[in-house]
């Protein structure tokens, strides 16, 4: 099974992921940065990751994500906010519509991953009651994002695109 592995990084944290996920699959893997445009055809799977904008894949993965036709597709992403949050759920089914209905989406994963310090800097400008405001809620959500991803972030990765390759392998997607 070829799988092609496409990512779009800000600060390094969905390259990381991308290479963790990468193992799963070993040389039967290709990976590329977003910004090659790389082809889609001949590959079984291809698994597209990119950090969150404003509840939504980034630009450049937003394009790559709505050029693919009849693919099976797994997302990864990573972003400040908890994993767990409804930001993120949001996130994925928002990501996830930007996929032609011709295309099979396979599996997702995000998680948690440290923030562009020119967007904490931003943050830190706006006035108290900013819906964007320094509170001691994001400063603490900030402070754990700057902890990922880690190996745990990297192993439930990896588990998730393991099961989707298994899946694929005996033919039940």
């Amino acid at each position: 099974m070829k799988t092609l592995i496409v990512y779009s990084t800000l600060t390094g944290n969905t390259q990381k992921v991308a290479e963790a996920i990468q193992e799963v699959f070993e040389v039967q893997a290709d990976l590329a940065p977003v910004e090659d445009n790389p082809s889609a055809e001949g590959y079984d799977l291809i698994l597209v990751g990119f950090w969150v904008d404003k509840g939504m894949a980034d630009k450049k993965s937003k394009e790559y994500l709505s050029s693919l036709r009849h693919k099976k597709v797994g997302l990864f992403a990573t972003l400040g906010a908890y994993p767990d949050s409804d930001h993120a759920r949001q996130t994925m089914i928002q990501s996830s519509q930007l996929l032609d209905s011709s295309n099979q989406l396979t599996g997702t994963f995000i998680c948690q991953g440290k923030v562009d310090p020119r967007l904490t800097a931003m943050y830190k400008q706006f006035p108290e009651g900013h819906p964007h405001a320094m509170t001691p809620e994001r400063i603490a959500r900030l402070q754990e994002a700057a902890k990922h991803p880690n190996e745990a972030d990297f192993t439930k990765a990896k588990a998730v695109f393991a099961e989707v390759r298994r899946q694929l392998l005996a033919g039940e997607i």
